[in-house]
């Protein structure tokens, strides 16, 4: 029997522990630590962008697995630079958004004041 991956996902997801690595701690990484806003960025970029599937035969070891999480395989078709940059734009936009939207959630879940327009941007490095 086959089933069906959703290689989008793996992509958007690796994407995403690579971006939050660029920002603070606090709050930032904490916030995303919670499974509920992380999801929310998730399902943010992924409503962005096409999705990508492959087909996976019994007994067949899904990507994930055979490149013990490596995102070799799940790097979206197309010009890979432009991409990827787009994909790291939409969590920039993602992660700006929903901390703006929910810093009164984010401040009371973390325990402290959450101030997103007083942290400096991290969109360009």
């Amino acid at each position: 029997m086959k089933s069906v991956e959703n290689l989008t996902q793996q992509s958007v997801v690796g994407e995403i522990e690579s971006v939050l690595d660029t920002y603070p701690s606090d709050p930032y990484q904490q916030a995303f630590a919670i499974p509920d806003l992380r999801q929310e960025l998730i399902a943010f970029v992924l409503n962005r962008i096409p999705s990508f599937y492959s087909v996976m035969s019994d007994g067949q070891i899904p990507l994930a697995e055979a490149e013990q999480g490596s995102l070799a395989y799940y790097k979206l078709p197309g010009k890979p630079l432009q991409q990827q940059l787009h994909l790291q734009n939409l969590i920039h936009q993602g992660i700006c958004l929903i901390v703006q939207e929910k810093s009164d959630w984010i401040s009371h879940h973390l325990g402290e004041t959450v101030e997103p327009a007083c942290e400096p941007s991290h969109w360009f490095g």
